[in-house]
């Protein structure tokens, strides 16, 4: 893409709000990722500390989560295997291309996070509407994770517990209500409180662990079956067209690493775009042939019967399925405090830009205004996460939000910065470019307003 020689609304003083709280606002920053300050001096000295083989790592582990879990159901829902893999080769082209076009969006405003650069680049509404998303994207997410904490400690009791599996049976301490509030109090919410999560880099390496070793458990399980997993049915094509867009929302929640990849961008010894677009499509392939296995062999092993969580499809005695469930068990409780610290900054920075104080201003009460947020997001994510029991449900919601990360905001961010360009003569890329954004913006418009209503009206009043 041709950078233009216009700024892209760089007048802070037409935001309304106070630009310095919202600037100075640490929002979002990326696992593993450790940015130099924004200045004019580092940007083109190009002092970033991560290579390109680092950040290709980085956007792979920024990618891969507990979404995986999902991606055999998926590809149930999208009618098989060879519909959930087309699905996920379409898609793909438009995840990558969404990343370019942050990181040549975030070079042209010199702003060093997804939020900052729709800001600088769409204006003050889509800014507000980009930092809201964010803030219930991550709510959502957090309740996913409790949910998975506690489909996994249902199993891992089950092992261990010699009562039969019957409704009534188990005692009160082996309650799911009581195992995920008993692990989330005493777990979660102590690594929630902090200001700072330093311990986010050796959280990000656990996840990688955990997602790869569930990806192998569930290959070599397909590979070499226990006698008893037998595939209810194997569905070989979707049974209406419409009923692949059931497997959207999982694709886009687990290729979801937009939020994230704009300060691992910046953090690159050489934030070039071009270089830039190899690192995320290694990226993006590698994490496509983990969701692929994870799915294809997951989905073949149990066909239409498998649950939305898979690994709830196994034998609660399976030592390798119980040892993936304990991995995923401490990437989740390790990953809530990240999501949550993500979402709380992001209220924080709209309730500055709001009351127009500064982060120095605003020392003696942010204490106090942390406390209140991360207890009042703990408590409301444990609830709904209790009486909601299946993550699909969660997924569908959040999935169709994640499309908006994924299309709508990078494709504004390219008409805008395109728009933005002082041109004499514009030639057919400039055309193309503008179409292309317009294209994503609508496809995104049409993959949110699709899911959320299937979610809402067919999942959530079931």
């Amino acid at each position: 893409m041709a950078q233009g020689t216009g700024s892209i609304n760089s007048d802070y003083k037409d935001w309304e709000w106070s630009a310095d709280a919202g600037e100075r606002a640490r929002l979002l920053q990326s696992p593993s990722v450790e940015t130099v300050p924004k200045s004019g001096e580092s940007q083109g000295n190009g002092l970033g500390a991560t290579s390109a083989l680092g950040a290709v790592f980085i956007v792979v582990n920024a990618a891969l989560g507990a979404g995986l879990l999902n991606f055999p159901a998926a590809f149930s829902m999208a009618g098989g295997v060879a519909a959930g893999i087309a699905l996920q080769m379409c898609m793909l082209i438009f995840i990558i291309g969404g990343l370019v076009i942050l990181a040549y969006c975030s070079q042209a405003s010199n702003e060093r996070t997804y939020q900052e650069v729709v800001w600088a680049v769409c204006g003050k509404v889509p800014g507000v509407l980009c930092e809201v998303a964010i803030a219930v994207y991550t709510f959502g997410t957090c309740i996913a994770f409790l949910i998975i904490i506690g489909d996994q400690e249902d199993k891992i009791i089950a092992a261990l517990v010699t009562e039969p599996e019957e409704a009534g049976s188990g005692r009160w301490y082996t309650d799911r209500k009581f195992t995920i509030s008993i692990t989330a109090f005493l777990l979660i919410l102590p690594l929630s409180i902090p200001k700072e999560i330093g311990f986010q880099k050796y959280a990000s390496s656990l996840s990688v662990i955990g997602t790869w070793y569930v990806t192998a458990v569930i290959i070599i399980k397909y590979i070499w079956p226990d006698k008893e997993l037998v595939p209810v049915e194997i569905p070989t094509s979707p049974s209406t067209w419409t009923a692949v867009f059931n497997a959207v929302p999982t694709i886009c929640f687990g290729f979801q690493c937009h939020v994230s990849s704009v300060p691992v961008f910046n953090s690159m010894k050489q934030p070039e775009v071009k270089t830039w677009g190899a690192v995320v499509t290694a990226a993006m392939v590698i994490a496509l042939f983990v969701y692929t296995g994870t799915g294809v062999c997951g989905f073949l092993t149990f066909g239409a019967g498998v649950e939305q969580d898979v690994l709830l499809s196994y034998p609660s005695n399976d030592i390798p399925v119980a040892l993936a469930r304990a991995f995923i068990i401490l990437c989740v409780l390790t990953s809530y405090p990240i999501l949550h610290f993500c979402g709380r900054a992001v209220l924080e920075g709209l309730w500055l830009r709001y009351t127009g104080v500064t982060v120095e201003e605003d020392v003696i009460r942010e204490r106090r205004r942390r406390l209140l947020q991360t207890i009042s997001w703990f408590l409301l994510t444990l609830l709904l996460a209790l009486f909601i029991p299946d993550i699909g449900k969660v997924i569908s919601v959040i999935g169709g939000l994640a499309a908006c990360f994924i299309f709508v905001f990078p494709g504004l961010c390219l008409i805008q910065a395109k728009l933005s360009e002082i041109q004499e003569t514009r030639a057919i890329s400039w055309w193309a470019q503008v179409s292309y954004g317009v294209f994503m913006v609508t496809l995104g418009a049409f993959i949110f307003g699709q899911t959320t209503a299937n979610a809402i009206f067919v999942d959530l009043t079931a």
